[in-house]
Formats: C-alpha cells, structure tokens, sequence
C-alpha cells in the first residue's frame, strides 16, 4: 500500500508511506522467513506553484539502498522528469515508485553500486535491502 497527507503546517510539503511489494526483499528484512511487517519507507512531496504542470520533488526521508534513489533520496524515475503529465496524481505517484522498489532501472542508475549489485550478484543486493527494510521498522 501507499498513503500519503499534507503535512501540518504547509500544504505544499506531504509526508507520504510506501510498504515495500509483496514478494520482494523490500517486503520484509528476512529472505527467507516471512514476517507479518512489510518495510514502511518514509518519503517527502514538495510541490511548486507550478504543479500540476511540473512535477512535485519526491524524496525518501528513509535510507534506501536502490539503483534508482540517489544518497540524498532523491528518485530517478520517468514520470519525475520527463515523462510527466499533469494527470498523475499522488497516489498514481507513489503507486509507481512503489513498483521501481520491485523493478529497477539499472541503465539509469542513480546509485552505481546499487545497480552494479542486482545485475551481477543479485543475493548480496538482496542483503543490502534486508538490512535497509530491517532499519525502517527502527525509524
């Protein structure tokens, strides 16, 4: 699931939630022994002026180990930059970040590392991706 609100005192700043899929080493920290608590990954939307016709800016606030999310938490994806369309809504947003989680673009990565992982050894990656899923329950 996603959610996501505005925040208390600015209405152009929403703090947003994406569990981590089903199915996926973002679902829960244990590879092999499934828990009943999915990764919870804390994210942030600004948006300008200018939204609907640009995009918001969305980060996550919560430390990601991803091919597609820059140190800073920012997301390398698309619909972010230059296929947007003033259509997409927040939920259409975060639905779509939600299913990056699960396929990666490891020709556009935005950490090489992160990237270099699932192409050529994909069970490490999985273990950086435990432990980060395993911190978000902390946060």
């Amino acid at each position: 699931g996603v959610s996501g609100a505005p925040s208390e005192n600015n209405i152009m700043v929403w703090n947003a939630v994406i569990f981590g899929p089903e199915g996926t080493p973002f679902e829960d920290g244990k590879l092999l022994i499934s828990l009943s608590t999915p990764g919870t990954f804390k994210l942030t939307i600004e948006f300008t002026e200018e939204y609907p016709n640009k995009p918001p800016t969305v980060r996550f606030v919560s430390k990601m180990f991803h091919p597609n999310v820059y140190a800073d938490g920012s997301i390398c994806l698309d619909i972010l930059q230059n296929r947007w369309s003033p259509t997409y809504d927040v939920s259409s947003i975060l639905t779509s970040i939600q299913s990056l989680l699960d396929e990666p673009n490891p020709n556009s990565p935005a950490n090489s590392q992160a990237a270099q992982l699932y192409q050529e050894n994909k069970r490490e990656y999985e273990k950086r991706v435990s432990a980060i899923v395993e911190q978000s329950w902390r946060d």
